[in-house]
């Protein structure tokens, strides 16, 4: 990004303000005068103003969005029984923007969506917590909660799998964590933390003892949280998700972001 865009993308200076501060060397590159005013801003450059630093209020080269996924809505570009997919709910200007993992059909909540390919293939691939809001139709039983702090693997985990799924076997990790929220009637109101997004993943845990999901909401991915957005609506990250964010990438050493 060029430097006196830079400085007030991130700044309250505007770019003729900002030339006018590189003109009277009043802004440094790495503690190092600069009078360039082609200079371009690298991942790892700290930009100073009057011996102040300048840093980024969100991410420069990617953007992301939460969006409140509704039931109802598949997480595709197209699908050839007509459904309706998140694309044809999402305004125009997110059209192009792909999906971090995966909420099914009946899923809702929150579902994060970048433009940059590499930082969603590393958000999916990684460990991050992901924590849902589920209920299911049948008490907590003791094996289930065995496996939930042990993990579990399944010969056959097509149960809970959609009827088209390829996937017969499956090995669950240990929960990061569970928390009974309420219980009425036949049906326990639960807060699970996973770090994996397998396939249907808690639909087939839950499945094996039984029991179906009856409901599920993703309410958190890393530290990125679902909150009071209403269903159906988009916002974008806030600063301190963002500098999380960048904070996770650079420590994953994620390249052309």
């Amino acid at each position: 990004m060029r430097i006196n865009k830079y400085i007030s993308h991130n700044s309250k200076y505007s770019r003729r303000e900002a030339d006018k501060l590189i003109e009277d060397g009043k802004v440094n590159i790495n503690r190092v005068p600069i009078k360039d005013f082609s200079y371009q801003v690298q991942k790892g450059d700290r930009v100073f103003v009057n011996g102040k630093e300048i840093k980024p209020k969100g991410a420069q080269e990617l953007t992301m969005i939460v969006y409140n996924k509704p039931k109802g809505s598949l997480v595709t570009k197209k699908d050839d029984r007509g459904r309706t997919t998140i694309y044809h709910l999402l305004p125009g200007k997110f059209r192009h923007f792909m999906p971090i993992g995966r909420l099914d059909f009946a899923s809702e909540g929150l579902l994060l969506l970048t433009d940059n390919v590499n930082v969603a293939t590393k958000l999916m691939e990684s460990k991050l917590p992901r924590v849902y809001n589920i209920k299911i139709d049948k008490m907590v039983t003791d094996e289930m909660i065995e496996a939930m702090k042990n993990g579990l693997t399944l010969d056959d985990a097509s149960a809970g799998a959609h009827e088209k799924s390829r996937v017969k076997s499956m090995t669950f990790t240990p929960f990061l964590g569970y928390l009974v929220r309420g219980v009425s009637g036949k049906y326990t109101k639960l807060r699970v933390m996973i770090n994996e997004g397998k396939n249907r993943e808690l639909r087939r845990f839950f499945a094996h003892f039984g029991a179906e999901i009856v409901d599920l909401k993703r309410v958190a991915y890393g530290e990125i949280e679902l909150n009071n957005l209403p269903t159906g609506k988009t916002r974008y990250l806030s600063t301190k998700e963002y500098e999380w964010l960048h904070e996770f990438l650079n420590e994953s050493k994620v390249s052309d972001w």
